[in-house]
C-alpha cells in the first residue's frame, strides 16, 4: 500500500495536548497495544508487560537551554534556538526574526551574549559565541518548550523536561517517552529481571518540522547524532542469547538503533542518520516500542505506523481519544508490539 501524507492525519480535540506534566512522573496512563487489541492501564503497570530477560534501551540525550531571545545590532528583535554545538565556540542554529540576518552581523543575546553571524548553512545559521557555546548557552539560554505547549518554561521544567536518567548534554527537545520513568519505576522494572541500556541521539529541531509534501518520498530528514556504545550492544547480543525482547524507550532511541543496525549487527560508535521510517519499513533490532501519542500528520506518526501496524496505529488512536488520554510531550504512553513479533 502507498501512503499519502494525508493518510496520517487525525482530528485531536485541543483539550487533550497536555500543557503541563502530572504531579508525578509514573501517574501517566498506558496503553499497551498489541495487533488491534487495547488495554488501558498506568505507567506503574510497566513491569507487568515485561518478562525477566528483556532489555529497556533508553536515550539518555539531555536538553540544553537552546532557546535564546535578544536583537540585532539595528535593534530588531530576534529569537535563536540552538540546534547543535559544532565545536568550542561556533553552534548550528534557527533564527526567527523579521528580517534574515547577513553573515558578519552581531546579535546581542539575553542582554549579556555578543554573538557574530558567521553564515547561512540551509535554514539554519552559523553563530560564533566568544568563549565556550555549550556553557554560555547553558548559563544563559532558556529551556525549549515544544510549540504546542502555550506557556513559558516554568522552574518545574527544568527537571520534568529532563529524563531522570539524562547525561549527555545536546538536545533540543526531550526524548519524551523517558519522562515517565522516576527511580522507583526504573528499581521496580529491574526487579522484574529486566536489563536497562542507553544510547545517545540529540533531538534536533527537526523533530517538530512539519511535513509539507503529500508525496512522502520527497520529505527530507534534519540530521541528528547518535552514538551505540559497546556495552548496549553487549547487552542486546546477550538479550537475544536468552530469547529476550529489545524494548525501545522512545522514537528517538528506535531510530538510534535502527540507524546502526547492519545485517552483520549493531554497529558501535558516533554517527549522524536522516533516517525516515514509514511503513514497510523493515525493523532490525526493537521488538516493542514505549512511545507517546504523535502528532497529526507527522514524521513520529508515521514511524509508530510503520512499527505496529497503520490500522492498529488508527484504531489505538481512536481508543486514546475517546478515553481521554493526553497527548504529546507531557502525555500519556503506549507500549507497541512490533507487528509481526510474537
Amino acid at each position: 500500500m502507498s501512503f499519502t501524507l494525508a493518510d496520517f492525519d487525525y482530528n485531536l480535540p485541543p483539550e487533550l495536548i497536555a500543557q503541563a506534566p502530572l504531579p508525578r512522573r509514573s501517574a501517566s496512563r498506558l496503553l499497551a497495544v498489541a495487533g488491534s487489541v487495547c488495554r488501558d492501564g498506568r505507567m506503574v503497570d510497566l513491569p507487568l508487560h515485561l518478562k525477566p530477560g528483556d532489555l529497556l534501551v533508553m536515550n539518555d540525550s539531555r536538553v540544553m537551554h537552546a532557546r535564546l531571545l535578544g536583537r540585532k545590532a539595528s535593534g530588531g528583535q530576534v529569537e535563536v534556538l540552538v540546534e547543535r554545538i559544532l565545536s568550542a565556540d561556533e553552534v548550528l542554529a534557527q533564527i526567527r526574526a523579521s528580517k534574515s540576518p547577513q553573515p558578519g552581523g552581531r546579535l546581542r543575546l539575553e542582554d549579556v551574549l555578543d554573538v557574530e553571524v558567521v553564515g547561512r548553512e540551509g535554514e539554519f545559521y552559523r553563530l560564533r559565541f566568544a568563549g565556550d557555546a555549550l556553557q554560555l548557552v547553558e548559563r544563559h539560554g532558556r529551556l525549549p518548550l515544544p510549540p504546542y505547549i502555550e506557556r513559558l518554561a516554568e522552574e518545574n521544567d527544568e527537571t520534568r523536561y529532563q529524563t531522570v536518567f539524562a547525561r549527555n548534554t545536546g538536545s533540543v527537545a526531550a526524548p519524551t517517552a523517558g519522562l515517565h520513568f522516576d527511580t522507583e519505576l526504573l528499581e521496580a522494572v529491574r526487579l522484574r529481571g529486566v536489563d536497562l541500556a542507553h544510547v545517545t541521539l540529540h533531538v534536533g529541531a527537526g523533530t517538530f518540522q512539519p511535513v509539507r509534501v503529500e508525496d512522502l518520498g520527497r520529505h527530507r530528514m534534519h540530521t541528528e547524532r547518535y552514538a551505540i556504545p559497546q556495552e548496549t550492544v553487549d547487552a542486546i547480543a546477550t538479550t537475544r542469547r536468552r530469547g529476550g525482547r529489545v524494548i525501545a524507550v522512545g522514537t528517538t532511541a528506535l531510530r538510534a538503533l535502527e540507524s546502526a543496525a547492519t545485517d552483520a549487527g549493531l554497529k558501535v560508535g558516533a554517527g549522524e542518520t536522516a533516517i525516515f521510517i514509514t511503513p514497510g519499513f523493515r525493523f532490525r533490532i526493537a521488538d516493542a516500542l514505549l512511545t507517546n501519542f504523535h502528532l497529526p500528520r507527522s514524521t513520529l506518526l508515521m514511524l509508530v505506523s510503520a512499527f505496529a501496524g497503520y490500522d492498529e496505529i488508527r484504531i489505538a488512536y481512536k481508543h486514546a481519544i475517546a478515553a481521554r488520554y493526553r497527548f504529546f510531550s507531557y502525555g500519556d504512553a503506549m507500549l507497541l508490539a512490533r507487528k509481526g513479533s510474537s
